[in-house]
């Protein structure tokens, strides 16, 4: 599903328009995301609690379309309590959740989103005192020395499901987990109880997601000066790796953050 925002056009704005005219809105249905469009877009985020962007992603969509705001979603009020218990800007945290998320923390069927990781999976059965080089000579596709193997989407937890045939624990802690991608093996680092305790947590929200994303930030000192000091390079090269550059997250994020600066809470 496109993302729509200011300046775009086509018969996507044209749908999204006449979502707004059915809640509320009596603008005009012409196919251009103007600036008409994107304030009535804040309105509607307002008035359903939705993150306020003034950009018609899925959720967005979704609300519009079903006149109500699916409880698992992110909320305004959520981004809130994470730049207050972090100590940063509003807009700093609305800049992360754009580009560092996945933009929608559970598929279709109401599972966290994931990515399972078999390079990982291998570490953890070898750290549990498992023969994880006989067990990825069995099973490569989910145990291996290698990244990769990744099916995407609900498959995703296919494959989730043959690792926790292998072992529970250590599968749970191979995959990452919700919008912001927190790898179950933090759990502990996180202030979890279990792994499958953390794991229970992701399928509760994205509102508890964020709040997972807010521990690790919070663990990690040098991740949160970067944050605090709005030093995107620092941040993306920590949160995402080196590899950041590759994806310009850095640039993503301060290009994000000056707009939403902008923009009243």
């Amino acid at each position: 599903m496109r993302v729509l925002r200011l300046g775009d056009t086509g018969v996507e704005v044209r749908e999204l328009q006449q979502q707004l005219v059915r809640n509320g809105w009596q603008g005009k249905v012409d196919g251009w995301f103007g600036e008409a469009t994107e304030l009535a877009v804040r309105a509607a985020q307002q008035r359903y609690g939705l993150v306020v962007d003034g950009i018609a992603g899925p959720k967005t969509l979704e609300t519009l379309k079903a006149g109500q705001r699916p409880l698992k979603l992110l909320t305004l009020q959520d981004l809130q309590r994470a730049s207050e218990a972090l100590g940063v800007p509003l807009a700093s945290v609305q800049a992360v959740n754009e580009v560092e998320s996945r933009g929608k923390g559970f598929l279709p069927d109401g599972r966290p989103v994931i990515l399972f990781e078999r390079h990982i999976m291998y570490r953890q059965l070898h750290a549990a005192g498992r023969d994880a080089d006989a067990l990825a000579q069995r099973y490569p596709a989910i145990v291996n020395t290698a990244r990769g193997g990744y099916a995407g989407g609900a498959t995703e937890h296919m494959r989730l499901g043959q690792a926790i045939s292998i072992d529970a624990d250590c599968a749970l802690a191979s995959a990452s987990w919700g919008a912001f991608q927190i790898m179950g093996f933090h759990w502990q680092t996180l202030g979890y109880g279990t792994v499958q305790d953390f794991v229970r947590d992701m399928h509760d929200s994205e509102g508890h997601q964020l709040q997972a994303f807010v521990r690790f930030i919070l663990a990690d000192a040098a991740l949160h000066k970067a944050l605090k000091a709005r030093k995107w390079a620092d941040f993306a090269r920590g949160y995402n790796g080196p590899a950041y550059k590759e994806n310009l997250y850095d640039v993503k994020l301060a290009r994000a953050y000056d707009r939403y600066a902008k923009v009243p809470a």
